[in-house]
C-alpha cells in the first residue's frame, strides 16, 4: 500500500478566527461570499517571485494603478493598515489580528524592539497574491489580497494573510533589529537612510543604521521561511515537497549545488528558478543549522543582541564557531548524502521508465495539449536566453516552433493554456502578475489577437462540447468560476466561492458534462472536486459528482481521460510527486507511477501512455511513461521533519490563532490616511558635493509619509576652499515631490557627481522647476507617460542643458511638453533589453531678452533578439529642429561626448541617448536641424561564478558595439555629417551583498564628413 510521508503539524493551532462578513464582489452570481476563518495553519511564505525584502519596492510604485489616493486606515499602536474602502474593508479585522499575533510573536522572539511603526499596505493590484516588505527607511509591508498560486505546492495550502505576516514580519524583524551601537548612529541620522544615488554616502549609513539589511536576499528569505514554517505548527516550505524534489534532482543528475558566491551571482540570474533560488537554498541551509546546532541557535544568529556582530557573516562565527564558508560546505556535503539516501530508498521499488521527449530541460512548462496531425506538443515555455513563448514542441525533431512571445510570464506555469483542436486555436493568459488579459492564437499561422483585456481569468479550459472557455476570476480577494461563450467577447460569471476557498487547475471532460478542479480551502485542506455542467448557470449551486482528497498533498493537475470516466493528476502524497488515476466513479485514487524526482502535467494519450514534465536538475523536462499501478511506493525523509524530531522543542514554537487578539482594545483610530498630514523627519545626514570643481561639505533632509507619496527634500552646503567668488560659495536645494507632480527651487545647483566629471551638472544663479508626470498607459513592459515642465531661471553663466555654452541671459524661461512610450523585454540571463520598441515625442520652447526659441524633436527605437542567446539588435532614431534667431545659443540643439562620469548615477549606455555623440567633445556639435540614428549590437554577457566575496563580486561582463551617423544643418547653414563607431564594455558588479554597479569602459572614433576627427575614451563608475 502506499505510505504517505510524516507530514503532520504540531499542535497549538486555535480553530476559528472570527472576523466579520465581506462585502460580496460585484459579480452575477447568487451565491453570497462568506468570511469564515478556521485554522491558520498554512505554510509557505509568498510568491517564489516576491521582490527583494529591501529596498522592496515601495507602495508609491504601485500608486500609478489607482485612480486616486483615497486610503482608509486602521491604527494600533505598532500598525498602520492601509486599505482601499469599501472593497477590503471585510478584510481589516483579520488582517489585523494576523498582524498583531505574529508581531508580538516576533518581538519575543527575536528581542527586538521595533524601532518605528509598521505601515501595511492592501492592494489588488495582481491577479496573484505576493508579498514585500522593507524596514528602511521605514517598516512596511504590502500585501496582496489575491490568492496566491499553489502550482507545484511552491506555496503551501491554509489562510494567506497569517502566513505572509508570519513571513513578512520576520523580514521586519530580522532587518530592523539593533543594538546599542546602531542605536547610535539611527540617532546621529535621524533614521533610517535608504541607498539613493543622489547622495552615494547613504551607502555607509545604511549600513551603519540597519546592518542587517545588509545581508544576502538567501538569509532573508531562509530565516523568513523557516520561521513561518514553524509559526504554523510545521506546516511549510520548511517541510515542502517541491524543495526536497530540487535538491533530490541535483544530486540524481550531479549538478553542483551552488555556493553562496555562485547563489548570488549566477543562480538568481541565468537559472530557471532565478530568484526562487533564494528562497530554496536559504530554507535548506537555515533547516540544516537547525538540526546540526539547535533552532535556538539559528535564531542567536539573526537576532542583534548587544554585543552581536553587525555584519551577518561576522556574527555567524561567533555563534557557530565557524567560517560561513565551512558550514555551507559542510551543508552541501551533508545534502548530497541525504538525497543520495533518499533515493535509494525510492529505488527499493521498481522506478518507473521515463523516455525524455527533449535532450534537456526547458526551465518552467505549461500544461501542453497533444496534436495528432503534427506529432507535437502546444505548450508554453519559460528557460534562460529565450523569451518565454507560446510554442509547438515537435516530438519527432525536440524542437520548438516558436508562435508568440508572452507578455508578463509566470514563473513556473509560465501561462494559462487552452486549446481547441478544431478552431486549431489555443487561448492564453498575459499579465499574469497584473490584471491578466486572454488572447487567442493560430497554432498553424501564429495570427495572434486578443479577445478579453484586464479580464482578470485564468486556468482556461475549452468546452469540447460547446467550445465555451472556463476559467477562475480573481478579484477583491475571492475566486469566480466563469464560462466565455463563443465568440469570446464577454463572460458570465458564475459560481463566486467562499473567501479562502480557491479552485486552480479547471478541466472539462470529453463530453462537456462534468467540470473539475483543484481546490483549496482556508483550513488547509486540499481536494479534486468534479461538478456536474448540465444547469450550471448564474443562479445555480454547483452539483458535485466527486471529490478527492490525498492529505496532506495537494492534488494538482488533474485532467480528464478520454473515455471521462477517470482522471490523471499528481500529488506528493508520499512526499514525491507521482501520478495518480482518479475513478470517478467510486472516487478511488490508484498511484500509476514512482518518480525518483517527480511528475507533473500528465496528459493522457491513445496508446495508453502519458506524457509528463519530469523534473530535473535543469527543470521540467517533457517525457513518456506508461502508467502501472502501483501498490507499494517508497516515500523519502523530509529534513523538516528530521529536525523537529531532533529538536523536539520546535513543537512549542506555533504562533497560535490570531483569534485570541484583542483587536478592538486595541484599534486607537479608524480614519482616513491623508500624506500630508503623515510626513515626518526620515533622515538627516551630512553629504558631499562638487561645484565647478570644487568640494561642498552639507547636510541633508528628508521628510516624507510612510508611503513615500510626498516628499520634502532639502540640502544645503558650503564650498569652504578654492577661489570661488564669494556670492557661488552657498548652495541650496529644495525639492518637494508627489506621485505626479516635481517641485523644486535650487541657489548655486551643486551635484554630488561634479567632482568626478567630465559632465556638470551644477550650475550658478537660481531655479524655480515646476515639472508633472503621469502615465497614461501602465501596463508593464508597455508603459506611455506624458509629461511637462515650466522654470524661470535667473543668474546662469552656462544653459541649463549645455554646459559648455555660455548663457549671457539674465532671465531665461522654458517650457516642454512630451510625451514617450516604451515597451521592451527580455529573457532570462539577460542584461538588456533584447525586444522592443519606443518613441518619444517634446516640444521645448525657450524664452530670453524678449525673443522665443521654439523647437521640436521626436525620436523612436526598436530591438530585435539574435540567435545567440542574450544577444540582440537595436536601432534608435531621433530628429529635430530648432527655430528663433540661429545667431543666439538658445536657437540650436548640441551634442557630443559619451556623456558619462568617472562616476555617476545615470543611464550606463549614454551614447544611446539624444545629446551623446561619442568621439567628440561635450556640446562640440551644434545643429539647427539633425537627423540622428544609432545602431548598436549587444553580444551574450559573459558571467562569473566565483569572482569576489558575497559582499563584493564581478557577476558578468557585457560587450556592445555600436555605430551612428549625425546629419545636421547649422547655424551658419553648413551641413556637415558626422559620424562616429565605437563598443563598451559593462563589469556588473555588487557591492553590499545587494547593491548593483557597474563599471564601464568604452572606445569611440569620431568622423566629420568621412574625415577621422579623434579618438574618446571613457571609464565610468554606475552607482545603484
Amino acid at each position: 500500500m502506499v505510505a504517505a510521508a510524516s507530514l503532520a503539524p504540531a499542535p497549538g493551532v486555535a480553530q476559528v478566527i472570527p472576523a466579520p462578513a465581506p462585502a460580496a464582489p460585484p459579480v452575477t452570481t447568487i451565491t453570497e461570499p462568506k468570511l469564515a476563518l478556521p485554522p491558520a495553519t498554512s505554510a509557505d511564505p509568498a510568491l517564489p517571485s516576491v521582490p527583494a525584502p529591501n529596498p522592496a519596492p515601495g507602495p508609491a510604485d504601485d500608486a500609478h494603478k489607482t485612480p486616486n489616493l483615497h486610503l482608509s486606515r486602521l491604527q494600533t499602536p505598532d500598525l498602520s493598515l492601509l486599505y482601499f474602502d469599501p472593497g477590503q474593508t471585510y478584510l481589516t479585522p483579520y488582517v489585523a489580528r494576523a498582524f498583531e499575533n505574529a508581531f508580538a510573536y516576533h518581538r519575543k522572539r527575536f528581542g527586538w524592539t521595533p524601532w518605528d511603526r509598521t505601515t501595511v499596505l492592501l492592494k489588488d493590484f495582481s491577479d496573484y497574491g505576493n508579498a514585500a516588505a522593507r524596514s528602511s527607511p521605514n517598516n512596511a509591508i504590502l500585501l496582496d489580497v489575491a490568492p496566491l498560486a499553489q502550482t507545484y505546492e511552491t506555496f503551501s495550502p491554509g489562510e494567506r494573510f497569517y502566513t505572509l505576516n508570519n513571513h513578512e514580519l520576520t523580514h521586519v524583524a530580522t532587518m530592523d533589529v539593533w543594538d546599542a551601537h546602531d542605536a547610535g548612529w539611527r540617532r546621529f541620522l535621524h533614521g533610517k537612510p535608504m541607498p539613493v544615488a543622489e547622495h552615494p554616502e547613504t551607502i555607509f549609513y545604511n549600513y551603519m543604521a540597519t546592518p542587517r539589511v545588509n545581508v544576502p536576499r538567501w538569509y532573508l528569505e531562509g530565516s523568513a521561511v523557516f520561521m513561518e514554517t514553524w509559526m504554523a505548527g510545521g506546516l511549510g516550505r520548511g517541510q515542502g515537497g517541491y524543495d526536497e524534489m530540487v535538491f533530490r534532482a541535483k544530486v540524481r543528475d550531479q549538478v553542483p549545488l551552488f555556493s553562496p558566491l555562485k547563489l548570488e551571482s549566477e543562480g538568481t540570474a541565468i537559472d530557471f528558478q532565478v530568484g526562487v533560488n533564494d528562497y530554496l537554498y536559504g530554507t535548506r541551509f537555515m533547516s540544516w543549522l537547525a538540526l546540526t546546532y539547535s533552532p535556538d541557535k539559528a535564531v542567536q544568529w539573526w537576532r542583534r543582541d548587544q554585543g552581536s556582530a553587525g555584519y551577518y557573516a561576522t556574527q555567524f562565527r561567533h555563534v557557530f564557531g565557524k567560517s560561513l564558508d565551512d558550514a555551507w560546505h559542510d551543508w552541501t556535503a551533508w545534502e548530497q548524502g541525504f538525497q543520495a539516501k533518499n533515493l535509494a530508498a525510492l529505488a527499493r521499488y521498481p522506478l518507473t521508465p521515463v523516455t525524455h521527449l527533449v535532450p534537456h530541460g526547458l526551465g518552467s512548462i505549461s500544461r501542453t495539449f497533444y496534436d495528432p496531425k503534427t506529432n507535437s506538443l502546444i505548450g508554453a515555455f519559460r528557460y534562460p536566453g529565450v523569451l518565454p513563448h507560446v510554442g509547438v514542441l515537435s516530438l519527432t525533431t525536440g524542437r520548438i516552433r516558436r508562435l508568440a512571445d508572452i507578455k508578463g510570464a509566470m514563473l513556473y506555469n509560465v501561462t494559462s493554456l487552452a486549446y481547441d483542436p478544431d478552431a486549431r486555436e489555443a487561448y492564453y493568459t498575459e499579465d499574469n502578475y497584473a490584471l491578466r488579459d486572454i488572447v487567442a492564437i493560430n497554432i498553424d499561422t501564429g495570427r495572434r489577437r486578443t479577445l478579453l483585456r484586464d479580464a482578470r481569468i485564468g486556468d482556461l479550459v475549452v468546452d469540447p462540447k460547446d467550445k465555451a472557455i472556463w476559467g477562475i476570476r480573481h478579484e477583491n480577494g475571492f475566486s469566480t468560476l466563469v464560462r466565455i461563450p463563443r465568440p469570446y467577447a464577454g463572460y458570465n460569471q458564475v459560481h463566486t466561492f467562499d473567501f479562502g476557498t480557491t479552485p486552480f487547475d479547471l478541466d472539462v471532460s470529453p463530453d462537456g458534462s462534468m467540470i473539475a478542479a483543484s481546490v483549496g480551502e482556508i483550513d488547509g485542506a486540499q481536494t479534486v472536486r468534479v461538478w456536474r455542467t448540465e444547469g450550471l448557470t448564474p443562479g445555480t449551486p454547483l452539483s458535485e459528482a466527486a471529490h478527492l482528497a490525498l492529505a496532506p498533498s495537494t492534488p494538482e493537475g488533474f485532467v480528464f481521460a478520454p473515455d471521462g470516466k477517470s482522471m490523471y493528476g499528481t500529488a506528493y502524497y508520499t512526499g514525491v510527486s507521482n501520478v495518480y488515476r482518479f475513478d470517478i466513479a467510486s472516487g478511488q485514487a490508484t498511484a500509476v507511477s514512482n518518480a525518483s524526482t517527480g511528475f507533473f502535467h500528465p496528459l493522457p494519450q491513445a496508446d495508453g501512455s502519458l506524457i509528463v514534465d519530469e523534473f530535473a536538475g535543469d527543470g521540467f523536462t517533457p517525457s513518456r511513461i506508461m502508467p502501472v499501478a502501483r501498490d507499494n511506493l517508497g516515500t523519502i525523509a523530509f529534513l523538516g521533519t528530521q529536525v523537529e524530531r531532533a529538536h523536539p522543542e520546535l513543537k512549542d514554537w506555533g504562533a497560535g490563532s490570531p483569534a485570541r487578539v484583542p483587536l478592538d482594545a486595541m484599534i486607537t483610530a479608524r480614519d482616513h490616511y491623508v500624506p500630508t498630514k503623515e510626513m515626518h523627519l526620515d533622515a538627516a545626514y551630512p553629504v558631499i558635493e562638487g561645484y565647478k570643481g570644487n568640494v561642498a561639505v552639507g547636510y541633508h533632509v528628508t521628510l516624507e509619509d510612510p508611503l513615500q507619496f510626498h516628499q520634502l527634500q532639502a540640502t544645503v552646503s558650503v564650498s569652504p576652499l578654492g577661489s570661488l567668488p564669494t556670492g557661488e560659495r552657498f548652495h541650496v536645494d529644495l525639492r518637494y515631490k508627489t506621485l505626479e507632480w516635481d517641485l523644486r527651487y535650487w541657489h548655486n545647483s551643486a551635484d554630488f557627481y561634479d567632482l568626478f566629471g567630465p559632465v556638470e551638472r551644477s550650475r550658478k544663479g537660481d531655479a524655480v522647476i515646476v515639472g508633472y508626470k503621469k502615465a497614461k498607459i501602465y501596463d508593464p513592459p508597455r508603459q506611455l507617460d506624458v509629461f511637462g515642465q515650466a522654470a524661470v531661471y535667473t543668474g546662469l553663466d552656462r544653459l541649463p542643458d549645455a554646459q559648455n555654452i555660455r548663457s549671457g541671459f539674465g532671465t531665461l524661461v522654458t517650457g516642454e511638453l512630451g510625451a514617450k512610450y516604451s515597451n521592451a523585454s527580455s529573457s532570462l540571463g539577460a542584461i538588456d533589453h533584447e525586444k522592443g520598441v519606443g518613441w518619444n515625442a517634446i516640444v521645448d520652447g525657450s524664452y530670453a531678452q524678449g525673443d522665443f526659441f521654439p523647437d521640436f524633436h521626436a525620436g523612436g527605437q526598436i530591438g530585435r533578439p539574435l540567435p545567440l542567446h542574450n544577444a540582440s539588435l537595436w536601432l534608435y532614431a531621433d530628429a529635430g529642429i530648432a527655430s528663433g534667431d540661429r545667431t543666439n545659443p538658445l536657437g540650436s540643439f548640441y551634442f557630443g561626448s559619451f556623456r558619462n562620469n568617472y562616476v555617476d548615477d545615470r543611464s550606463v549606455k549614454r551614447y544611446r541617448e539624444l545629446e551623446s555623440f561619442p568621439g567628440f567633445d561635450i556640446d562640440e556639435i551644434a545643429a539647427r536641424r539633425f537627423a540622428k540614428a544609432t545602431g548598436e549590437l549587444n553580444l551574450p554577457p559573459i558571467r562569473f561564478a566565483e569572482v569576489g566575496t558575497p559582499s563584493f563580486f564581478l557577476a558578468s561582463v557585457r560587450p556592445a558595439l555600436f555605430a551612428g551617423v549625425l546629419a545636421t544643418e547649422q547655424a551658419s547653414g553648413a551641413h556637415p555629417i558626422y559620424a562616429d563607431i565605437g563598443g563598451q564594455i559593462d563589469l556588473n558588479f555588487t557591492v553590499a551583498l545587494r547593491l548593483p554597479m557597474v563599471l564601464s569602459a568604452g572606445i569611440a572614433g569620431g568622423f566629420r564628413d568621412g574625415a577621422y576627427r579623434r579618438t574618446e575614451l571613457m571609464i565610468s563608475l554606475k552607482i545603484l
